[in-house]
């Protein structure tokens, strides 16, 4: 191990989960943590090990896919801990009936985090806005965190917690333009960061996101690493993934299937910022 040159003993690491050898480390998660990795990391840079405390929200009817994908990223952060947050420890099911068991409550969740996160969805996310325990509990960590960020429509629970006002944001297409109730700026990109709020677009734009979060924790070279343990490289059977580049067709039928929700999108922003 002593040999080892950066790159190479970042992979060992980052790849410890799917080994069990005594020579590369053992997976030991402390109690209310959904991720820890255990190992002698003396040869490693210090600064690709740091403690980092990340909270990501967990509510009834949010999108998996919103939540897994960051998850992953984060997760291969050596030092890291990462909380599943929920307003109890009772399973969450997802809106496409996902069931995730939380990992600490809005109690018990450490003060002070490196990064809050909030992932989205349609009716569950509109729900967790309205909640005072969620906005209260995001505002409380937001205030203080290093990183406010989300995916998809989570950034109108930072919106609906105060987290945005006067900064750039991002959300799914469909909710994009809720975000000014709150006084945020609604920024059409795919990735948005402003200061230290961080944001991304619609769903699949939480491995953009993931990515671009953990070069900020560590590092360019990290990133590649995790990149490719996770073999990152879409290729698209179709070209339909934003409105840049849907058909008129498409959109319409999109639009239609979802002008409702971006109705009370608009409409709970608004009555939760007046």
């Amino acid at each position: 191990m002593k040999n080892l040159d950066r790159r190479s003993f970042s992979l060992l690491a980052l790849l410890a989960p799917f080994f069990a050898s005594d020579a590369i480390g053992k997976i030991d998660p402390p109690a209310g943590a959904s991720h820890s990795l255990d190992h002698d990391m003396s040869d490693m840079p210090r600064s690709s090990t740091r403690p980092d405390q990340i909270g990501m929200l967990v509510y009834p009817k949010m999108t998996a896919l919103d939540l897994i994908g960051p998850q992953y990223m984060f997760a291969s952060l050596m030092g890291a801990t990462v909380h599943l947050v929920g307003k109890s420890r009772s399973p969450v099911t997802s809106d496409t009936g996902v069931t995730i068991m939380p990992t600490t409550t809005f109690e018990d969740c450490p003060a002070n985090l490196t990064v809050l996160f909030a992932p989205g969805g349609t009716e569950g996310t509109l729900a967790a806005m309205r909640d005072p325990a969620t906005r209260e509990f995001m505002a409380d960590r937001g205030s203080r965190a290093r990183y406010v960020t989300s995916v998809c429509t989570g950034s109108l629970i930072l919106g609906a917690a105060g987290l945005l006002k006067g900064y750039k944001a991002t959300s799914h297409w469909a909710a994009r333009e809720a975000l000014a109730q709150f006084g945020a700026i609604p920024t059409d990109e795919r990735v948005v960061r402003d200061r230290n709020r961080i944001t991304g677009a619609g769903v699949t734009a939480g491995l953009d996101f993931g990515l671009q979060m953990v070069a900020e924790l560590r590092d360019a070279t990290y990133a590649e690493d995790v990149q490719l343990l996770c073999e990152y490289d879409p290729h698209p059977a179709f070209n339909a993934g934003s409105l840049h580049t849907a058909s008129a067709d498409v959109q319409s039928t999109m639009k239609r299937m979802l002008g409702g929700f971006s109705e009370r999108a608009v409409q709970t922003a608004k009555a939760l910022s007046g």
